[in-house]
Order: structure tokens, then C-alpha cells, then sequence
């Protein structure tokens, strides 16, 4: 019922065409409006502004109907009219009557704008060129009422299109600006990869609006494109520029969300950059603590050469095995100061961490070089001590070896003495000169008992020196010219005894300690009232005692060597275990390879192997190389040291639990990787049974040495060492034995200590009971395992062995047990030396027990009366 044309008056104002249209009084007058609203908002302001031309075509029409339409457009245009044409009925009546009538009604018709009435198109176009009228009104303008409809519909859908989706990138960019960035790598990870499939999927409608625009584009320039002559109408002007404006507020929208999303996802990414770092910087500050934790627990200086340089060996192979955790505290503090140079926006937070991270790195190298430095000077006044130690023992070996026989005449006085001030000479080199120089160099190293020993070398290197001044004065009295004949007198036995000197650990020192009462006697003897040979002799006697010169020659040296071998060997072989899986389960960077029922379980699975590890590397090693030379000491040593074996027991009673958690997760990854790392071949339960192999190797160890100590200084001790670690041994066998015990409900620790064990046959005896029991009990002995304790002794079955190693050691069935309160013992058995009676409750119960010897009934018979005895004492 209404087009707008596209065609232009002569002014550029719009043309507005009414075609003939039978139903036109029949459109809804809200229809109506807002088609007329809808077509005079499509021209541009400029030429909406200057007013539109209405071409009413109502030549197929009556006049009352004309008059309608008329009246009906008037009330409803809702734009400026510059000028209204109708082209009036085209029949001869309706034509009279139309121009009587409108002659008539002209002041009702009567508009802001002037109404002309035209007979025919041709008198319209001189209002309005042809080119800018329809075909139907005889003009030349194309126009396609669909194709029309089509491309407004078009350009109506991009330009919503194109508010949507600007809306929805101003929506998106508000989320995006308002998001709080998270605190964990994992949040800022998904929140980069959830906002970048968002804006993915911006994009990819934005591409969409464009390819809408440029196919909505070149279907408007499509005629000009296949017919350059072709002149676009207005109307296609405006629809042009209208589609170019919305393609380029929408390159503009593009444009301003990339720049935006630019900066949020450098920003994101920054933020994952530090999220990524902040978590590495708390694994490797972890790493860092624990590395230098170790480093803290070097405070051990040594007590030897050999121990020194064998710290120093761990101390290498600590920094080495840091390396790699200091490599990457570093690595990752120049990875901060890349963030700190890039002008990350986390700069305050980053610049702190990467500091601490420099300060701890350059703290434990420092602090490394500082124990190291502090190591070898050990190292250095160690060396000068047994410098010291070994040009005194020169020096009383070489006053023990002058022969007697030759100083008693002048020449051989004076080739003793040039003897004596050759070896006086080489003390420059070797002896400590001045003690206080010492304490002074060595002040950072000297703990108490460290400073007691160099005073003691320092009295031992002064009473070496005051027994060469008094050798050359007894020397030169004799290479005098003699008046008389000087008869040897030889000293007294009476007049030697113990010496009191000690050695630094608190022990006789091995050179001048055992009855060597040379020391005393002269003292007491009094060195300046005696004839020089008498001292002469005296001396020579004494010196020889300190060496060993008069002693029976111990032979098995390469004995004691093995011992201090094996020794070492074992040592390391503990701390490898220790480092290299014990302090792997607390190491935050293998945590994920321990599963969780692992966790918390090192105690269990390791026992108290490092006290095991601590005893033998800072006591018993140590004592034994200060004996190396002095293998009549071996056996004191070990007596000296045997309270302190007894932690085998409690490693070998927690040994069941060990194996039975090995067992349970010894294909754990945690426990492969440690083995890589070690480059074991063995795996970790074959570490975990050195203890128990180590203290039963000792008592093999000592009893070879026995072997060739018969009537040798020393040889008590090793036989009292060896009956001590058999008793040791047999302790954890006797442990060994009791936790193999199953179904006893109770708790064994509260019996007491395990006192004996052993199999026997048992027959019983009681009062209650069938008769046939008892007479079936009496001929049929059972085979019993008896468990003896403070408080109670238990009956078991012993279960046959099966399976391979360690699985292979028996099990005891529990059976019942007798409170050691209510228990009596009939010692002898008529006709029987093996078999004695345990009965209970006045005899309510009788066990007749048959031991394998009468020598092992006699053992356990004395060891049930003590128990008894102690109770009886202990009631009283």
C-alpha cells in the first residue's frame, strides 16, 4: 500500500509512492503508522529534513475513496511533506466528480503542504524526472518491491547483528576486566584456556558479522559491478553507506577488543608466569632448607686423619648430590629476574623471592667453603698431631733400641749421642713448637676435647724431649773418660706400676698406657740421685715396654685390618641407605612417587638403623683406627663400646614389621627410582639386613683374632669381648625367635624380658580332665617352644619353615602360658637327668619338660629359680 521508490524530486527530497490498493481502507491504523514511521526514518536526515513528496496513484479508484485515502495519509504521515501529488480516477464520471469535489472540498483536503491533482503520469512528470519514477508511473527507476524487501530485511539483520555484538564483547571485556586472578597454577591455567575459547568464539562471530556485511555490500554494488553505467538510486547510495558505516563500526569494536584481549591475556599469562613461579619457588626453597639443614649437621671436625678426610669424602659427595637442587634455585631466580626486567605486574612480590633465593644459594656455598675450610684445617693440625705422635714413638723406639751394651764404653756413649742429636734435628719439621701459636691458628676447630688432645700430644712430645735431655746427660757421663769400672745394676719389677695417663677419649692412651710403669719409676725413683747407667737401663727397659718390644707378637694384623675395613665399608653402606632412601621419604620433590599408605612409615621400614649409623661412625670406627697400631687394645675396645651394641636388639625386634611393610610395597616406584638414583643392584631389603649380618660377623671377626692371640697382651679382653657379643647375639636371636610368635592376644613387652628360649618335649599331667587324657598325655610327648619371661612363660608350636630368605625363619603357634607368680619347679625327675617338672597352681597343672641335654635342663632350671627367688625378694 506504500513504497519508498528510491527516486529523488528535484530538490533530492524522497518520493513516497500510494499504489492503487483496493484493501487500503482495511490496514490496522497501528500497521499503518508504523510502516509510514518505518519509511520516512530510511532516507538520511539531510534529505528526510527537507521534506517528502507523496505520489498518491488512485486512477483506478473512486473519489470517495480517494477523499479517504487523502484524509487518511494527512492525519497519519508522521515526516515533513514538501509536496503531495495525486493522480486522480482515470474515468470519464469519477474524473468530473473528482474535480467538482475537490473544488468543493477543498478546505476539508485542505494540508501543510499543497495538493495537486493530476490527470495523467505525464502531467507527474513534470513534478518528478522519469528516471526517479517506477515503470507503472512511466518512469525509467528499477525497482524490485521482493528484491527490495530482501536486502532491508538484510541490512536491518546486520545492523542488529552488528549492536549484539558489540554488547556482547562490551559484556565479555567488563567479565574480563572484573575476573580476580587466581592463586594456584592449575585456577589460572583453566581461566586462561576458558577466556581464550571465549574470545576464540568472539572472534569467530565477528568474522561471521563481517562476511554478512561484505555479501550484504556486494549485493548492492552487484549492478554498478556487471554494468559500470549502471547509477545507483539514492536510496542504494544510502543502503551503501549505511552497510560500509556498520562494517566499519564493526572493524572498530574488532579493533578495540583485540587491543583489550592483548593486554588480559599478557596479563593472564603473566599471572600463570608467576603462578608457575611462586610454586617452584616454594619446592625449591623446600629443597634449599633441607640441603642446608644437612649441610648444618657437618659440624664434626674429626678426630683423625683418616676420619677427616673421610668427612671430607661425604662432604664432596653431599655438595655433589646439591648441585642439582642449588642449579635450579638459581635457574629459577634468573627466571624472576627476566619477570622483574619483562616489567611483569607482580614485580613487589617477585624481587623478594628471587633475593632469598640469590641469599640462600650464595649462603650454602658459602657455608660449604666454610666447612670445608674448617675441614682441612682439621686436616692440618691432625697431620701435624700424628706427625707429632709418630716422631715420639720414633724417638722411644730409638732410646728402647740402643743396645746397653754398647753405650757403656766411650765410643759407643758417643755414637748413642750423635744418634740421639740426628734425630733431635728432625724434630723441626714434625714437632708442635709453640702450643699457644696453635691454639691460635686453630681456634675456630678446637672444641674441648679436640684442645685436650693437643695438650696431651704437646706433655707427651715434652716428656719424650725431657727423656732425651736426661739420655744425653747419663750419655755424656759415659763418653767421659772413666775412673772406674761401672757395674749395671738392673731396676727393681717392684717399682713399676700403672701410669695414669689417659688418652683424649678418656681411655689409657696405647702407647704409654698397660702397666707400663716405666714413668713412675722414674719418678719416684729419683732420676737425679741415680747412677747414669742405672737410668740408662731403666730407660731402655721402659722404652721397650712402650713399644711393644717385650711383648709375645701379635700375627694377625690382616685380621684387624679387615675388622677397620669391613668397618668403613659397612658405615658408608648405612649412610648410602639413610641419604639415599630414608631422607628421600621426607623430600617434598619425591612425595608424589610415595603413596599414601607409605607415608609416615620410615621409622617402621628403617627402625633405628641411623642411631645404629651414628654409633658406629662417630664411636666405635673411630676407636677402632685409633688402634689400628695397637692390636692388644682391639678387645678393650670392644668391652669398652658393648652398652651401646644392645641397640641391635632393638633393631632386630622391629625387623618383622620392616620386612612384612617391605613386602607389602617393595615394587613402589618411590623405591625403584631411589635405587636408580643410587645405582644399586641390590634393592633396598638387602641394605636393610646389614645390621643383623654385621653383628653376627663380629663375633666370626673376633674369634679369629683370638686365633692368633694365644699368650699375647691383650687376649683376656678379646675373649671377654667375644663372650659378650655372643651374649648380644644370642639377646636378638632370642628376640628374633619371639616375634615370630602368632595368635598372643596380649602385649609380649609386658612379660617382662626374654629370659630363655627353646624347644623341648612336654608331657602334661593335670587334675581335671578325662582319665584317657591323661593317660594319652603321659606316653605321647608334644613338641613345645617354651619363651621364658620375667612374668610369664609361654608354650608355642613351632611351624615348619617354607619359602626363600628371611620368609624361611620358623613361626610359633601360641598355645597358653603361666604367670611366673603362680609357678613351682620340680628340678629332678626320677629316672631322667634331662626332664624337670613346671607346675602350677599347686599342681592343679604338671608339665613334665624333657630338655635336648642335661646342660641346657640345668640352664633353665637355674634360670626359672632366679626368676622365682627375685619374685619371693620382691613380695618380702
Amino acid at each position: 500500500f506504500v513504497s519508498l521508490l528510491g527516486g529523488r524530486g528535484g530538490d533530492g527530497c524522497p518520493v513516497i509512492t500510494f499504489p492503487d490498493y483496493p484493501a487500503f481502507s482495511e490496514i490496522p491504523e497501528k500497521e499503518f503508522q508504523n510502516v509510514l514511521t518505518y519509511l520516512t526514518s530510511i532516507p538520511s536526515l539531510r534529505d528526510a529534513g527537507i521534506g517528502f513528496i507523496l505520489v498518491i496513484d488512485r486512477r483506478q479508484d473512486k473519489w470517495t475513496s480517494v477523499k479517504a485515502s487523502i484524509l487518511r495519509i494527512a492525519a497519519s504521515f508522521p515526516g515533513n511533506l514538501q509536496l503531495v501529488l495525486v493522480l486522480r480516477p482515470t474515468g470519464f464520471l469519477n474524473r468530473a466528480l473528482s474535480d467538482i469535489a475537490f473544488k468543493f472540498n477543498k478546505d476539508e483536503l485542505k494540508m501543510k503542504v499543497p495538493i495537486i491533482m493530476l490527470g495523467s503520469v505525464s502531467e507527474l512528470q513534470a513534478y518528478i524526472d522519469k528516471t526517479q519514477l517506477t515503470e507503472d508511473l512511466g518512469g525509467t527507476l528499477d525497482y524490485c518491491h521482493n528484491r527490495w524487501l530482501s536486502r532491508r530485511t538484510a541490512i536491518e539483520g546486520f545492523a542488529q547483528k552488528v549492536k549484539q555484538t558489540a554488547q556482547i564483547l562490551q559484556s565479555f571485556g567488563t567479565e574480563l576486566a572484573e575476573t580476580e586472578l587466581p592463586n594456584d597454577v592449575q585456577s589460572t591455567s583453566s581461566l586462561l584456556a576458558t577466556h581464550t575459547e571465549k574470545k576464540d568464539k568472539m572472534k569467530e562471530d565477528i568474522r561471521l558479522a563481517v562476511e554478512q556485511g561484505d555479501d550484504i555490500l556486494e549485493s548492492i554494488t552487484k549492478p554498478v559491478t556487471e554494468n559500470p553505467e549502471y547509477k545507483l538510486n539514492q536510496d542504494q547510495l544510502d543502503n551503501q553507506t549505511t552497510v560500509e558505516r556498520l562494517l566499519a563500526q564493526l572493524h572498530e569494536t574488532e579493533a578495540a577488543f583485540d587491543e583489550f584481549w592483548m593486554k588480559h591475556q599478557q596479563k593472564l599469562e603473566q599471572c600463570l608466569r608467576l603462578r608457575n613461579f611462586e610454586q617452584n619457588f616454594r619446592e625449591v626453597k623446600a629443597a634449599l632448607d633441607i640441603v642446608s639443614e644437612r649441610l648444618s649437621a657437618f659440624t664434626d671436625v674429626g678426630n683423625s686423619c683418616s676420619h677427616v678426610e673421610h668427612i671430607l669424602k661425604d662432604l664432596a659427595n653431599f655438595e655433589e648430590k646439591s648441585c642439582e637442587t642449588v642449579a635450579k634455585a638459581r635457574m629459577l631466580a634468573s627466571e624472576g629476574d627476566a619477570f622483574i626486567q619483562s616489567n611483569h605486574y607482580a614485580v613487589d612480590s617477585i624481587i623478594p623471592k628471587c633475593r632469598e633465593l640469590h641469599d640462600l644459594c650464595d649462603a650454602f656455598t658459602t657455608e660449604t667453603e666454610r666447612r670445608r675450610n674448617l675441614l682441612h684445617k682439621s686436616l692440618e693440625l691432625h697431620g701435624l698431631l700424628e706427625k707429632s705422635m709418630k716422631w715420639c714413638d720414633e724417638g722411644i723406639y730409638l732410646l728402647a733400641s740402643q743396645p746397653v751394651d754398647k753405650c757403656q764404653s766411650q765410643d759407643g756413649a758417643e755414637s748413642a749421642l750423635q744418634e740421639i742429636e740426628k734425630f733431635l734435628d728432625t724434630g723441626a719439621g714434625n714437632k708442635i713448637k709453640e702450643l699457644n701459636k696453635i691454639y691460635r691458628e686453630y681456634a675456630l676447630i678446637l672444641s674441648e676435647d679436640l684442645k685436650e688432645h693437643v695438650q696431651k700430644v704437646f706433655q707427651k712430645q715434652e716428656s719424650m724431649e725431657e727423656m732425651f735431655q736426661k739420655r744425653q746427660v747419663s750419655l755424656k757421663k759415659l763418653a767421659a773418660k772413666q775412673t772406674r769400672p761401672v757395674q749395671p745394676v738392673a731396676p727393681r719389677p717392684e717399682a713399676f706400676v700403672k701410669s695414669p695417663c689417659t688418652s683424649p677419649g678418656g681411655r689409657q692412651d696405647p702407647v704409654t698406657s698397660r702397666d707400663h710403669s716405666w714413668r713412675r719409676g722414674l719418678v719416684q725413683g729419683g732420676v737425679e740421685r741415680a747412677e747414669p747407667l742405672l737410668f740408662f737401663q731403666q730407660a731402655v727397659i721402659s722404652s721397650a715396654i712402650s713399644v711393644g718390644v717385650v711383648r709375645v707378637k701379635f700375627c694377625g694384623k690382616h685380621v684387624i685390618n679387615e675388622l677397620i675395613e669391613t668397618e668403613r665399608a659397612y658405615v658408608e653402606e648405612l649412610l648410602c641407605v639413610l641419604e639415599g632412601y630414608a631422607a628421600e621419604m621426607d623430600n617434598p620433590l619425591m612425595a608424589h612417587l610415595i603413596s599414601p599408605e607409605l607415608q609416615n612409615k620410615k621409622d617402621i621400614l628403617f627402625g633405628n638403623m641411623e642411631e645404629i649409623y651414628h654409633f658406629h661412625n662417630r664411636i666405635f670406627l673411630r676407636e677402632l683406627e685409633n688402634y689400628l697400631e695397637y692390636p692388644e687394645l682391639v678387645g678393650r675396645c670392644f668391652l669398652d663400646q658393648m652398652e651401646d651394641f644392645q641397640i641391635y636388639e632393638k633393631y632386630c625386634q622391629n625387623k618383622p614389621r620392616s620386612e612384612s611393610l617391605w613386602r607389602q610395597f617393595s615394587d613402589s616406584v618411590f623405591f625403584q627410582e631411589c635405587q636408580r638414583k643410587l645405582d644399586h643392584k641390590l634393592s633396598l631389603d638387602s641394605y636393610l639386613l646389614k645390621p643383623v649380618q654385621r653383628i653376627t660377623k663380629y663375633q666370626l671377626l673376633l674369634k679369629e683374632m683370638l686365633k692368633y692371640s694365644k699368650n699375647c697382651e691383650g687376649a683376656e679382653d678379646l675373649q671377654e669381648a667375644l663372650t659378650s657379643i655372643l651374649g648380644i647375639l644370642k639377646a636378638v636371636n632370642d628376640s628374633m625367635h619371639q616375634i615370630a610368635i602368632t595368635g598372643y592376644d596380649g602385649n609380649l613387652n609386658e612379660l617382662g624380658k626374654l629370659l630363655m628360649q627353646g624347644s623341648f618335649n612336654v608331657w602334661t599331667d593335670h587334675k581335671k580332665g578325662h582319665s584317657k587324657v591323661k593317660d594319652l598325655a603321659r606316653f605321647k610327648p608334644m613338641q613345645r617352644h617354651l619363651f621364658l619371661h620375667e612374668k610369664a612363660v609361654l608354650f608355642c608350636k613351632k611351624r615348619e619353615e617354607s619359602g626363600e630368605g628371611y620368609e624361611k625363619a620358623p613361626s610359633y603357634s601360641y598355645k597358653h602360658s603361666l604367670n611366673m607368680a603362680a609357678v613351682g619347679i620340680t628340678e629332678n625327675v626320677k629316672g631322667d637327668a634331662k626332664k624337670f617338672e613346671i607346675w602350677y597352681n599347686a599342681r592343679e597343672e604338671v608339665y613334665i619338660i624333657q630338655a635336648p641335654t642335661p646342660e641346657v635342663k640345668a640352664t633353665w632350671v637355674n634360670e626359672i629359680r632366679k626368676v622365682l627367688t627375685s619374685q619371693l625378694q620382691a613380695c618380702r
